[in-house]
């Protein structure tokens, strides 16, 4: 089996090293990801520019741009073979709810899914980053059931793991995304040279995180698994806007 593995935190970083290790036994690994911390980048591809390709002391490639452009340069022309699957992560911190939008880690997923492949982006949810080899074990059980016979058709899951030890993880859950408050303001604040500079605020609380959400499972310190579609469509809507359009 082939694997791909990618992620938005940077080639260097420990979750993915982690998702490496844990992976490894299970197939053929290649590693391509951005040569810096690129997270919340969402699905956005290099198209101003080339983008280069270099490999690092560890064997992994890494590349100035996107996540998905890494994807999408690995899968469509980098690699001689096809992957089987496409894995994401190990970000470090949550990507639940809205944060899916804009995730970095569920866009190198994305574009694997989009390409066809069956994709998993892996979360760790805890900003420590104490636990990152308890994600390992989640993303290679995860792996091992695809191996076993998973969906005939390509998925998309996001995948969410409480920050501690793999032997207190509770089960999986599959869950659907929940919802944030609105986001915090905007921090204003001045350089040296008195240059006005503005830090985007934090995510907002959970609003939507009740029984059946993201929020709630990992909460109750179990691992959440949310099956994403990229149809972005309002179905409820169309009969009212078609009826507005008419006039």
């Amino acid at each position: 089996m082939r694997i791909l593995l990618s992620n938005d935190d940077g080639y260097f970083a420990p979750g993915l090293a982690a998702l490496a290790e844990a992976l490894r036994p299970l197939g053929e690994i290649t590693v391509v990801a951005p040569e810096r911390d690129r997270s919340g980048s969402s699905n956005s591809l290099t198209l101003d520019r080339p983008l280069t390709v270099r490999r690092s002391a560890n064997g992994f490639l890494f590349v100035n741009g996107t996540p998905t452009d890494c994807v999408h340069l690995a899968v469509t022309g980098l690699l001689d073979h096809l992957p089987d699957m496409v894995v994401s992560g190990i970000n470090h911190g949550s990507n639940m709810g809205d944060d899916t939008i804009y995730s970095g880690t569920v866009a190198a997923a994305t574009e694997g899914f989009l390409l066809g492949i069956p994709s998993i982006a892996v979360s760790l949810t805890g900003r420590s980053g104490a636990h990152f080899a308890a994600a390992g074990h989640v993303a290679a059980d995860l792996v091992r059931r695809h191996q076993a016979g998973g969906p005939n058709d390509a998925y998309l899951l996001n995948v969410n793991v409480p920050d501690v030890p793999a032997a207190d993880l509770g089960p999986i859950e599959v869950t659907r995304l929940g919802k944030r408050h609105k986001a915090e303001p905007v921090i204003k604040s001045a350089t040296p040279r008195g240059d006005v500079v503005y830090w985007v605020g934090a995510a907002g609380d959970a609003a939507d995180a009740g029984p059946g959400t993201d929020f709630h499972a990992v909460a109750a310190g179990r691992v959440s698994v949310t099956p994403l579609q990229m149809d972005l469509t309002r179905y409820a809507q169309l009969d009212a806007l078609r009826a507005w359009i008419a006039g």
